[in-house]
């Protein structure tokens, strides 16, 4: 509970103009975007600190978001908040169209000071179809998905073991777990972590 105070206490400074330093409140990592948050919610209702949609505006600090429950989410970058896009960025790298998930504080008007933003970030479970140069092409639900291989960025994770660059064990048929950034309005996505059995 302290840690909680502590946490709303930094996010609500942060948002009326303080600084607090980036993914000081939180990890970064694409995993902790789709890990449970520590806050209690009741068994069907909506956690009031997570926040998913697209971007439909921006203006100054300030993210529209229309939730795929049509719900409409205002949520607040502040001096404090990571972003993350395939790998941790700046807000000016974000865009009207872009998918999110956010994790934050809500403030008395209802608005979400982020501590935490993902955007257009997956995470799909798949079979690979096939293997190209610097490409994936998987098969998700009967959907095909073009997964790149982004030099310097994507890195695979064999039966558990620390992540590596090497992507040469994948195979065809194997199932694979990808955390990726969606390119908007088409079936690609950038690689950030593959996870498989060697």
């Amino acid at each position: 509970m302290h840690q909680t105070l502590d946490r709303r206490r930094l996010l609500a400074t942060a948002a009326l103009g303080g600084v607090v330093g980036a993914t000081g409140l939180g990890s970064l990592a694409p995993e902790a975007a789709f890990a449970a948050d520590a806050v209690a919610v009741e068994p069907g209702m909506p956690d009031p600190n997570f926040a998913e949609g697209r971007i439909s505006k921006i203006s100054g600090n300030m993210l529209l978001v229309t939730g795929s429950d049509t719900v409409l989410h205002s949520i607040r970058i502040t001096d404090g908040t990571s972003i993350w896009k395939l790998h941790p960025t700046t807000f000016d790298r974000v865009a009207v169209g872009d998918g999110l998930y956010a994790r934050g504080v809500r403030l008395p008007d209802g608005t979400l000071a982020a501590d935490s933003v993902w955007v257009n970030i997956v995470n799909l479970h798949a079979h690979i179809a096939s293997v190209g140069r610097n490409v994936l092409h998987l098969d998700h639900k009967g959907q095909r998905i073009v997964a790149h291989v982004v030099t310097g960025r994507s890195a695979a994770v064999y039966n558990g073991t620390p992540a590596v660059s090497d992507m040469s064990l994948l195979r065809v048929g194997r199932h694979v777990q990808v955390l990726g950034a969606w390119h908007p309005d088409t079936n690609e996505i950038d690689i950030a972590t593959v996870y498989a059995a060697a």
